[in-house]
């Protein structure tokens, strides 16, 4: 493989560099240098920036998208991790949803996120995505919000955060959904 191909490589691994290099934000000297240790690229710290100068050229510039979504906030959730949380839900499914307290707010196999607990979910529902829960987690780990549980599905979007972090939670959420990166690739 070539030490072009193999920047390429090492950069798609590591998606911040690509967001960077798409961004223009990035020292090249730096980051050849940077990757020549960490990635193990066979090649000389000056030819890895020519390939990153190239590569920055073939990558869509970085562009983001205001997403429509109506973010609240439950208070009052946990996350717990046994049999029964799959239980209940199924439970709830087979009464059509008469007691919505019942019906777990996110499960992911024997987990889920239900009431009674010392959490915040944050909840978003419009036009979200994997796109947009990714954008949310980037930037609640940026504020140092601890993430519990997260996931998106449909119309809805949802990060269980601690209790104390629930209304600045809501308002990072909303502001990554102002600007989700667009792909472009």
């Amino acid at each position: 493989m070539s030490l072009a191909a193999e920047t390429r490589e090492a950069v798609g691994a590591r998606p911040f560099l690509r967001d960077a290099l798409r961004a223009g934000l990035v020292n090249h000297s730096a980051a050849a240098t940077w990757l020549a240790e960490r990635a193990d690229l066979d090649g000389e710290p000056d030819a890895i920036a020519a390939a990153l100068r190239r590569f920055r050229e073939d990558l869509p510039p970085y562009e983001t998208d205001a997403r429509t979504a109506s973010v609240t906030m439950r208070g009052g959730v946990d996350v717990v991790e046994d049999a029964a949380a799959g239980d209940a839900g199924d439970e709830a499914d087979d009464r059509d949803g008469d007691a919505a307290g019942d019906v777990p707010l996110l499960r992911v196999g024997d987990a889920a996120v239900v009431d009674g607990g010392d959490r915040t979910a944050v909840l978003a529902t419009g036009d979200v995505d994997a796109a947009a829960l990714a954008s949310a987690l980037g930037r609640l780990a940026a504020a140092d919000v601890g993430i519990a549980a997260a996931a998106v599905a449909g119309d809805a979007l949802v990060c269980v955060v601690p209790r104390r972090d629930g209304a600045s939670a809501v308002r990072v959420v909303e502001a990554a959904l102002d600007a989700v990166p667009v792909d472009g690739a």
